[in-house]
């Protein structure tokens, strides 16, 4: 097992205008669990395409461990991939695919089977050891695929989207695996994903990049709880964070006719406008009397424990502003679509980002 780190790596392609990573600063922790996340195009399967050595390190350099691996070749740097697509061979049985790169590496044949039992144990594999992959479920050959990569007990798992290929109850099954053998095994982890909710169920650690560039690396309730501008507030949840442009105006944040009061320093420190972000839980239904945001209920998600609320404004000037308000509703409301009602912000729920930079305000 290993650390890895990233100092100041980059990947320009000829002819780019902009790099695909960006001076890349990154440290992962001996037997830590790292996410990288991001939407298409961001970077992060280059990144670790650079950290198996499958694309070069143009800036910069890699380390694994004490070792500066930026100009190895994949098969010294002691890593083990699991892909998107599994990456079998159909003609091979399943233990004699986990055990191919053991008889690469001329590993007797009595400690490559005891290897492949090991890993089959742990994931289950070990009533279709002699089966072909075309006879197993999509499951299935993603722990073959994972077995493969244990097998090798490398210093350090890279996993680009190994789960994009399965049905949706099953990934859910799966990543849950995934995290406990990780845990289990203790092994040095970087794992790519576009899908949030993996992220944040998975890793210990989750790093967002958008166009090459870090956003922010923290644990995934510090993500969600002080993201570090409006990209990752607006990344990092589900449903997404509502993000609404306000102008500011003697320490409150002024949407239509409604005010939000901000904090003294927060106020100090806006420019003539913000921009506002409200989880779903940081909204309520006015009370009687009670001021709030006028809006018309255009959706309910009846969740059972949960109801989301999707509304639009009624001041068709804020439609510019505030395409849409998710609301999440503990209680049975009786509500229904077309209903008009008033939300209240609660201040304390609300993030404010500057309008600018997009860097967060509140402390």
């Amino acid at each position: 097992m290993a650390s890895v780190r990233f100092v100041g790596a980059g990947r320009r392609y000829s002819g780019s205008e902009r790099p695909a990573v960006d001076s890349l600063d990154l440290e992962i922790h001996d037997g830590e669990f790292m996410v990288l996340v991001g939407p298409s195009g961001c970077g992060k399967s280059t990144s670790l395409r650079m950290l198996a050595g499958l694309e070069e390190c143009t800036e910069g350099s890699i380390m694994i461990g004490d070792r500066d691996v930026t100009d190895d070749a994949p098969r010294d740097r002691d890593i083990a991939m699991v892909f998107q697509n599994y990456a079998l061979y159909p003609h091979m049985s399943v233990a004699d695919n986990m055990a191919f790169a053991l008889r690469v590496a001329r590993i007797s044949k009595e400690e490559r089977a005891e290897r492949v039992l090991e890993a089959a144990r742990l994931l289950d594999l070990e009533d279709v050891l002699d089966r072909k992959p075309k006879a197993l479920s999509g499951g299935q050959r993603q722990r073959v695929a994972m077995g493969r990569a244990i097998v090798r007990k490398p210093e350090v798992f890279l996993m680009d989207e190994p789960l994009s290929n399965l049905d949706a109850k099953l990934r859910v099954s799966t990543r849950t695996q995934i995290a406990a053998l990780q845990q289990r095994l203790g092994i040095t982890t970087v794992y790519v994903t576009h899908d949030q909710t993996e992220a944040m169920t998975m890793g210990d650690r989750v790093a967002v990049l958008k166009d090459g560039i870090l956003q922010q690396v923290d644990t995934p309730l510090a993500l969600y709880d002080r993201p570090a501008n409006v990209f990752v507030a607006g990344f990092i949840g589900s449903p997404a964070m509502n993000l609404i442009p306000a102008r500011v105006e003697s320490g409150s944040a002024v949407i239509g006719s409604y005010r939000v009061p901000l904090e003294r320093d927060v106020a100090a420190k806006a420019s003539d406008s913000v921009i506002l972000g409200v989880r779903p839980h940081g909204w309520r239904i006015a009370a009687d009397g009670e001021e709030g945001l006028p809006v018309t209920v255009t959706v309910l998600e009846e969740l059972g424990a949960d109801t989301f609320l999707h509304a639009l404004p009624d001041d068709p000037d804020l439609g510019a502003v505030l395409h849409q308000a998710v609301v999440r509703l503990e209680a049975r409301h009786g509500l229904q679509k077309g209903e008009q009602v008033r939300l209240v912000i609660d201040p304390d729920a609300v993030h404010v980002f500057d309008a600018g930079s997009g860097e967060r305000l509140t402390a």
